[in-house]
């Protein structure tokens, strides 16, 4: 995988993309048909220690920058990473592989069913899903893709970007690798390639825990973040 570590000023990625000679056909946005359930293929074959009984410690401070929410505002990253437990995770719309970005909505959506029935965690957490397609995943495109995420009380931000280079800085600061596609015309071409990667942050915007594929259950989230909360109550004593 390649890391996208700078843009060009037209704002495509720039030479740490491969650059296609011909255009790729786009793969099909899959469809949202969520329940509370994980999928089969992705049940769990450990038993997570129990909440509490551990500790999660600080791994980096989040990057900030610039982006845009559903309906075109140009807010801080900050205003989405501080302030609550925060579950961040990277993804495009257009993403069909049912490994990757369709893996992290449906677990995404699961946590948020279990933490919605948490009193004390229903206004203590959110959700955020940042696109690393900035030139296909507009606000409207964004808007359109959270609308299989009804309201329930636990906040679920869906955020792109303006253009690739104002995503670079949040890509690298997260250590998130994309692989990107250009045609001929320097424009995106196919489907990204990437390593599927969800970030836990505290309240403070520290990374305290990454998630990659093997890990990434509903189960041990909801377990690190009662364990973020018990820290908190331990701190506020």
């Amino acid at each position: 995988m390649l890391l996208a570590a700078a843009a060009s000023a037209a704002g495509s990625f720039a030479c740490v993309v491969m650059v296609a000679g011909a255009v790729a056909t786009l793969a099909v946005a899959h469809a949202h048909e969520p329940d509370d359930t994980v999928p089969a293929a992705v049940r769990m074959d450990f038993v997570p220690p129990p909440a509490g009984s551990y500790a999660l410690h600080a791994i980096m401070a989040a990057p900030d920058g610039t982006v845009l929410d559903t309906d075109g505002r140009r807010l801080p990253l900050a205003r989405f990473t501080s302030g609550k437990i925060t579950l961040l995770g990277f993804i495009y719309t257009s993403c069909a592989d049912a490994r990757g970005c369709p893996l992290a909505y449906q677990v995404f959506h699961t946590v948020r069913h279990w933490v919605a029935e948490d009193a004390a965690l229903r206004d203590r957490v959110r959700l955020v899903s940042l696109s690393f397609d900035p030139s296909r995943d507009t606000p409207a495109v964004m808007r359109h893709y959270a609308a299989g995420a009804a309201a329930n009380g636990v906040e679920w931000a869906f955020l792109t970007t303006e253009r690739p280079r104002s995503l670079v800085p949040l890509l690298d600061g997260f250590g998130q690798d994309v692989r990107l596609e250009l045609d001929a015309h320097g424009r995106p071409a196919g489907p990204l390639a990437h390593v599927l990667k969800v970030f836990l942050l505290d309240e403070h915007a520290i990374v305290r825990e990454i998630y990659t594929t093997a890990y990434l259950f509903p189960e041990v989230i909801m377990n690190d973040i009662k364990t973020l909360r018990l820290e908190d109550g331990r701190v506020a004593r």
